[in-house]
């Protein structure tokens, strides 16, 4: 009896030992929450970065991949020489992810912080329940929400061409869309601002081409935002725009350059490329632009082109546009190479050796889901990372690996 009492303490023993070790008690390690510090840059003008919040995963789809990874015709779950087959050219560095994973914003926000850009505009559909589009609105609520603990700020570019149904069903859908954007974004203090007002980009407009339109929707506002549209769009809503903003097309950006000065608020763009997917992809034809990546010079051309035409602010077109081959997230064919010529370009002090630091919290994050207690550690390299105390960050990585 004291035999089998003896072996049953130790076994508990044991097992309690192995707890403690892969499960120490939640007090041990405690989070010093920082404030984050703003990345200091030689360059002044405003770099705002275009993004798609609309991808996701079999466990954020109801077990399907979402269609920007799929389109119509190529499967994520086929695998080759250890990558995912998905609709693009190009390949994210961490592969194909979700929109709404917190160590994907993660990853992603530090990234642009520690290459000098300033905020995110974010492509959003509305909140019409159709489609993808729930699930892009969930994706940029995700967004909103992870920015504000990085110092960045944040604005909408809206899509009004899914809009369906008569004029006034349109415009009041419309209404209810912009009501949302200023109960959910436009007062918090992480959203930008001109002259003290939000800014609000649309692509277009699409579907709502009339004066009298905006005019309507815009009177439900309390305010009237900083309201810009794509190039060549202003006379759809000129009594309630600002101005336009450039955008990736097969035109010269010199020529785009043109008009800038006609309007109060003008934004220009640099992109890095383009290369579509969709006649690969098995969605229509290829579309009628095509820019070469020539080794990362587009991108430095097009960026000391809009300094040299004097721009306060520039959109970078895009983060992961995987589909149109624009984009600037990190990938396996490019690697860092478009956020270090933007660092230089921004004048800031840091590196690739910073990014590949991020993208190793990125991986510890992913290598240890559902340890409570490394991610608090996690969680403190975060913090680090954001109020720049990238050194300490790295010591306490090391201590995880």
């Amino acid at each position: 009896m004291r035999f089998h009492k003896l072996i049953f303490i130790l076994i508990t023993l044991l097992s309690c030992q192995s707890c403690k070790e892969d499960n120490p008690p939640s007090n041990d390690f405690k989070v010093t929450v920082y404030d984050p510090a703003p990345v200091a840059k030689n360059n002044s003008m405003k770099l705002y970065m275009h993004y798609m919040p609309w991808f996701e995963t079999p466990e954020t789809n109801n077990g399907q991949w979402g269609w920007h990874w799929t389109m119509n015709n190529k499967n994520p779950d086929r695998i080759s020489d250890g990558k995912r087959e998905i609709a693009s050219w190009y390949y994210p560095l961490i592969g194909p992810y979700a929109s709404s994973d917190p160590a994907v914003l993660e990853y992603h926000l530090l990234l642009m912080k520690y290459a000098g850009i300033d905020g995110v505009l974010a492509d959003w559909y509305g909140l019409q329940q159709k489609n993808d589009l729930p699930g892009i609105a969930k994706n940029t609520d995700a967004l909103f929400k992870a920015i504000e603990k990085t110092g960045l700020e944040f604005a909408i570019v809206y899509e009004d061409r899914f809009l369906e149904g008569n004029k006034t069903g349109m415009i009041n859908q419309a209404k209810a869309d912009l009501l949302y954007l200023q109960s959910a974004y436009f007062d918090k203090s992480y959203y930008t601002k001109i002259d003290g007002k939000p800014l609000l980009l649309i692509f277009g407009p699409n579907k709502l081409q009339s004066k009298s339109d905006w005019e309507d929707i815009f009177s439900v506002l309390p305010a009237q935002p900083v309201f810009l549209t794509l190039q060549d769009h202003f006379h759809t809503a000129s009594t309630r725009a600002s101005g336009e903003y450039m955008w990736v097309d097969s035109r010269r950006p010199e020529d785009k350059y043109a008009k800038a000065n006609e309007f109060p608020v003008f934004i220009g763009a640099a992109y890095p490329g383009f290369r579509d997917f969709y006649k690969e992809g098995g969605n229509g034809e290829n579309l009628n632009v095509r820019w070469d990546y020539n080794n990362g010079n587009l991108f430095k051309n097009l960026l000391d082109l809009g300094k040299n035409q004097g721009m306060k602010y520039l959109q970078l077109e895009t983060w992961n546009d995987f589909g149109e081959g624009t984009m600037i997230e990190p990938t396996l064919e490019f690697e860092y190479k478009f956020l270090t010529i933007n660092q230089q370009f921004a004048g800031v002090k840091y590196g690739e050796k910073e990014l590949k630091s991020i993208k190793r919290l990125y991986d510890l994050r992913k290598a240890n889901e559902g340890k409570r207690e490394k991610n608090k550690k996690l969680d403190q390299v975060f913090y680090y990372f954001v109020s720049l105390q990238h050194d300490k960050a790295e010591e306490l990585m090391n201590t995880l690996e």
